[in-house]
């Protein structure tokens, strides 16, 4: 078994139609890293974060089914990442309340976005919370909640969310200083922001930068005719066919750099040099995009035009993400914080009824062809992941190996699992090798 992973997590803003600007500095860097061996990504459409500015329902949904399909016309892979919608994990709003109330209200008090709602009243003489809700007030709790829930080890974000992963890692330290314990237990890893200095930023229509504020943008999957429009409509200086033209002052040459390769940029620099024609750089243009795109829209308008394959890709990545990670972790810090089985304190009864629970192994083939099993506790919540094997038989063999030895002989390092020399699984978040020997240990017991 290898060391964890190195988890990254990405929120994707569910408002808006995507643009050329969004492509190139935002998806396709994210999914390019998405590829990477070493990590574990995690994508997630930020639709609890649209209510804050949103409040039409119809538009709400409509943005979310074509965020989701942007991204995955433009290749990112649910079966390498975990893609999931924010709404679909009901332990991300649990959190958030736990971790409402460990936050310091003075430190919400300094939000920027907060802070910049406030000025703006106090300029227009109006009173500091003028048409500011509590969602604008809370976003950071939320938003740490999203981070913390994973255990995120990285969070790749622009300079203007800095003070967002600095509030998680602030409420997770001070969840971990007041239900640690004695022995400092850390129910939260601290996130680490990872600044996005390289991303690339794209002029728009009048030549400053592309955004939906300045009315500016180039629609990402606007259809091919409508495109040539927009790019022939791009503002250029005077300069007349055959002057030679300042391409690192160009909009139009700033755009096609940002879709060409490295000798493709070069000839049109030079290109530039012995004064290239306006309309026919515009035409270049138009090809060298609409080359890259043509594809990633046909994927697009094929994904909107099944809603129902999208929703059932989001329902069934919350599902498996809420088993492997949340699940188990959330009940972990409802004991942590008291949320408990008023039972417990019955004594001999509890104990009687814990004796009676058995966990359970179980075995599937996933889609690869290779055998897997896991093992759960009496409440279904998962302890201990599998490896995958050629047959069933060899994962038999090894559950059969597990019940038997009543947890003798395990060891974990990193969260992999091994008995004696053999790797047999790693642990779910937020479970002890302990969790694992008391269940298969209760196991025995069944057995016997």
């Amino acid at each position: 078994m290898t060391p964890r992973k190195t988890r990254i997590l990405t929120g994707i803003t569910t408002s808006g139609t995507p643009h050329l600007g969004n492509y190139t500095g935002a998806i396709r860097p994210a999914v390019a890293a998405s590829r990477a061996p070493d990590a574990e990504s995690f994508y997630f459409l930020a639709d609890l974060h649209a209510l804050v500015k949103v409040q039409d329902p119809a538009r709400v949904q409509r943005s979310t089914l074509e965020i989701a399909a942007t991204w995955l016309a433009c290749g990112l892979d649910p079966g390498e990442v975990w893609f999931y919608r924010q709404s679909d994990i009901p332990e991300i709003t649990e959190l958030t309340w736990m971790l409402t109330c460990v936050a310091g209200k003075g430190i919400l008090n300094r939000a920027h976005a907060y802070k910049a709602a406030v000025d703006r009243n106090r300029a227009d003489g109006e009173d500091d919370d003028a048409g500011i809700n509590a969602g604008l007030f809370m976003y950071p709790v939320l938003m740490s909640a999203d981070i913390l829930l994973f255990n995120a080890d990285k969070v790749p974000v622009g300079r203007d969310q800095i003070q967002h992963i600095e509030m998680a890692r602030d409420f997770g330290q001070r969840f971990n200083h007041l239900y640690g314990g004695p022995a400092g237990k850390q129910y939260f890893r601290l996130p680490e922001v990872v600044i996005e200095e390289n991303v690339a930023t794209l002029p728009g229509l009048d030549g400053r930068k592309m955004s939906k504020s300045y009315d500016n943008t180039i629609p990402l999957f606007a259809p091919r005719a409508t495109l040539r429009k927009l790019i022939a409509s791009i503002v250029t200086d005077s300069r007349a066919p055959g002057e030679p033209k300042d391409a690192d002052a160009s909009n139009v040459f700033q755009l096609y750099r940002a879709f060409a390769g490295v000798d493709e940029t070069a000839a049109m620099r030079r290109e530039f040099e012995q004064g290239i024609g306006w309309g026919d750089a515009k035409q270049q243009l138009f090809e060298r995009i609409d080359s890259e795109v043509a594809p990633l829209r046909e994927r697009y308008e094929t994904l909107m035009a099944e809603p129902h394959k999208i929703e059932r890709l989001l329902r069934d990545g919350a599902q498996r993400l809420r088993e492997r990670h949340a699940t188990p972790l959330l009940r972990e810090l409802r004991a942590a914080v008291g949320l408990r089985d008023l039972s417990q304190a019955a004594g001999g009864k509890r104990k009687a009824a814990a004796k009676a629970s058995t966990p359970q192994f179980k075995q599937y083939r996933e889609g690869d062809g290779r055998f897997h099993f896991k093992l759960v506790d009496a409440d279904g919540a998962l302890l201990l992941q599998g490896p995958g094997f050629e047959s069933a038989r060899e994962a038999g063999q090894l559950v059969a190996r597990l019940r038997q030895g009543a947890g003798a002989g395990l060891r974990a390092e990193s969260g992999a699992v091994w008995l004696d020399d053999e790797a047999v699984g790693e642990l779910a978040d937020g479970v002890a090798l302990e969790d694992v020997t008391a269940a298969l240990s209760g196991f025995a017991d069944g057995d016997a």
